[in-house]
């Protein structure tokens, strides 16, 4: 019989998507599980698309992308103190793909990399198809931050990077001052890389957050930053992004980046500077806005939820039921007509996320559900 990569066998399909089928499938279900804006592009990033196709942009743009749009992402990430000249960022297929390059580049076989959770699954996989080793380093009882302690029982001769994310998903908690200081020390002792995951750096909603990439210039040697266009300007099915590092790294991420996709599409680049110039402030109030609702509600229905203040999800204890999230998701879904999405997936059982980037009336709505549910479990 043939054979195929027995790497992939390792894998599973993502268990969000599987919880959000789930929801589609039972009738009337409110499903706050996705972690995609409810608006729509805007019209004015929509209309560079016909006028690039009239234009004539159907045929190969350079490998890493247009000048103009790598010029206009080095000076938006420059206006949040990260400091990257055009020739030092690579426009992606989505952060998925940046991810991929990032992780791609400088992974060997044998390699391991710490990945502090709850943590977006698609880290581990990617470790994984690399043929290295995730090495998962639990901060639920730390208030999901990271301390030196943590990182340095997880370290090893071995260790080769750690993966950041800030703000987090699932939890919407930032790394405070404290956390980025011990990653910083970790990685200038240890000789390590540091993967930025920085999708939701638009999206705070306190004063002072600072990415590590702008809190530590000096270590730009071993950074790399991964962002996406996604989720601050409603892009998701644009499945556009950058990746960005030293010039030293930047020849081997574009050998990954050209060798997988060999480039982003032609006529999307002018939409993509478009985007950059819009401003994400009223998309914010309106998640801050969410974000208060929900916390007031979980409050009232005795959740103990650490208070996210970026992002759009909220990730409550549910370890008082004595469940697994996987099956407390699953009677969720059966008993009461809302999904959310297990915590396991996240690698950290005990918790379920709730995402409340949909509309104000599905989030109270499947608020009053979940109020329900839980008042009968506890019954």
């Amino acid at each position: 019989m043939l054979s195929l990569n027995t790497t992939f066998d390792e894998l599973k399909l993502s268990g969000i998507r599987r919880f959000a089928a789930m929801a589609k499938e039972m009738p009337g279900c409110i499903s706050l599980t996705l972690g995609e804006p409810d608006a729509d592009t805007s019209d004015e990033v929509k209309a560079e698309i016909p006028a690039d196709l009239a234009a004539g942009f159907t045929h190969y743009p350079p490998n890493n992308g247009y000048d103009f749009v790598r010029n206009a992402l080095s000076e938006h990430m420059a206006s949040f103190g990260k400091h990257y000249a055009p020739q030092e960022i690579i426009l992606t297929c989505g952060a998925t793909e940046a991810l991929f390059v990032a992780l791609t580049s400088v992974l060997n076989p044998g390699d391991e990399v710490i990945v502090p959770t709850p943590a977006f699954t698609l880290y581990e996989s990617i470790i994984t198809i690399n043929r290295a080793t995730p090495v998962l380093v639990d901060t639920s009882d730390a208030a999901f931050q990271i301390t030196d302690e943590m990182l340095e029982s997880a370290a090893s001769q071995h260790t080769k990077a750690i993966v950041i994310t800030s703000p987090n998903n699932p939890t919407g908690c930032i790394l405070n001052e404290e956390s980025l200081a011990a990653v910083a020390r970790f990685a200038k002792e240890r000789d390590v890389f540091v993967i930025c995951d920085d999708v939701y750096g638009q999206l705070v909603y306190e004063e002072g957050y600072r990415s590590f990439a702008a809190e530590y210039p000096q270590l730009r040697d071993r950074v790399i930053v991964c962002d996406s266009f996604s989720k601050p300007y409603a892009m998701t099915g644009w499945r556009l992004g950058w990746v960005a590092a030293d010039e030293s790294l930047l020849s081997q991420m574009a050998k990954v980046h050209q060798y997988m996709v060999s480039s982003v599409p032609a006529f999307v680049q002018h939409a993509a500077v478009r985007a950059l110039e819009k401003d994400v402030a009223p998309a914010r109030e309106v998640y801050s806005a969410r974000r208060d609702v929900v916390l007031r509600r979980l409050d009232e229905m005795g959740l103990e939820t650490v208070r996210p203040e970026g992002a759009f999800y909220v990730f409550p204890s549910i370890r008082e039921f004595g469940m697994s999230s996987e099956e407390f998701c699953t009677r969720l879904i059966k008993e009461a007509r809302v999904a959310l999405v297990p915590g396991v997936f996240f690698g950290a059982e005990g918790f379920v996320r709730l995402s409340y980037c949909c509309s104000m009336e599905d989030i109270v709505q499947g608020l009053d559900r979940l109020e329900g549910f839980v008042s009968g479990l506890r019954a």
